[in-house]
């Protein structure tokens, strides 16, 4: 595949490109309005030719009297699947939508681009396009611009923690101040990269060349710079090694970033085996100390 560093192929659409459509960003009439929180559904952020529309679902506190910080919430599903509803999956127990508003926070809800829609970097770049949107709509939904934090779990952890670290070919519309990772594959080189494997079906031809794969994974872009990331691993998941959160936070702790680390004991892929609300609460505590 030639392209640019990213892995841009020639003709794919740009960070730009997601954004300009005269639909895009445009905030329709609440979905719901409650006493305590106002919701809105099917924000179109991104319409490309070819592709579905992408949306963000985008609840805010009503009774704010100020302006709020964000949390933006990645969903995972090997890059191939999922849903941004939270309440439609598996989280629905914890809640972690309910319990940052509770907190004080507005949550946004991203899609993303599956990886039998387009291979990596347009996943990426829908997330960067997703914040820039939420950035453009902060005046009118009463968001604090400079207090945006990325939440994933599993792929959508790996698209978080590259949102974070990754500034390659953006700017401050689309960057993050705080990032939390649950699980998340952070060096794709460490994982099967056959055509059929979640790894292959992202990278697609990419996933035979080391240096796309290299910088298509968050530790290419440790650095001094990187905003405040929380990394939280179950230290039995057999799809995700626990090494790679201890590794990924050691890179970042030694390159002078601000890092850490919660290993739950026992725990496997989407903290299987352990409490889902002990996560959510320190992710939040997190938030509430770098935002």
């Amino acid at each position: 595949m030639t392209g640019t560093r990213s892995g841009r192929g020639a003709g794919e659409p740009t960070e730009e490109d997601l954004v300009r459509n005269s639909r895009v960003g445009t905030l329709p009439p609440p979905y719901s309005r409650t006493s305590d929180r106002v919701e809105y559904r099917d924000v179109v952020y991104a319409e490309i030719d070819g592709y579905r529309p992408l949306t963000l679902d985008l609840t805010v506190p009503a009774t704010a009297s100020a302006t709020v910080p964000l949390l933006i919430w990645i969903h995972g599903g090997a890059w191939r699947r999922g849903s941004p509803r939270v309440s439609e999956s598996w989280l629905g127990s914890a809640d972690p939508v309910k319990a940052a508003l509770a907190a004080g926070y507005a949550m946004a809800t991203i899609q993303y681009r599956f990886s039998g829609e387009a291979h990596y970097p347009a996943q990426r770049d829908d997330v960067r396009a997703a914040v820039a949107v939420l950035r453009g709509l902060a005046p009118e939904t009463g968001l604090d611009p400079d207090r945006f934090g990325a939440w994933g779990e599993s792929a959508g952890g790996h698209l978080a923690t590259v949102l974070g670290l990754d500034r390659r070919e953006t700017g401050p519309e689309s960057q993050v101040q705080a990032v939390v990772a649950w699980y998340a594959p952070s060096d794709l080189a460490a994982f099967d990269r056959t055509p059929d494997s979640p790894e292959g079906m992202l990278l697609g031809p990419a996933a035979q060349q080391e240096d796309a794969v290299r910088l298509a994974g968050a530790p290419a872009h440790v650095s001094r710079k990187a905003p405040p990331t929380l990394l939280v691993h179950g230290d039995a998941d057999p799809l995700v090694p626990c090494d790679q959160s201890r590794r990924l936070a050691a890179a970042l702790t030694e390159a002078g970033a601000t890092a850490e680390l919660i290993v739950v004991p026992g725990a496997g892929h989407c903290f299987d085996g352990a409490d889902l609300h002990e996560p959510v609460r320190h992710s939040l505590e997190f938030f509430d100390r770098n935002l």
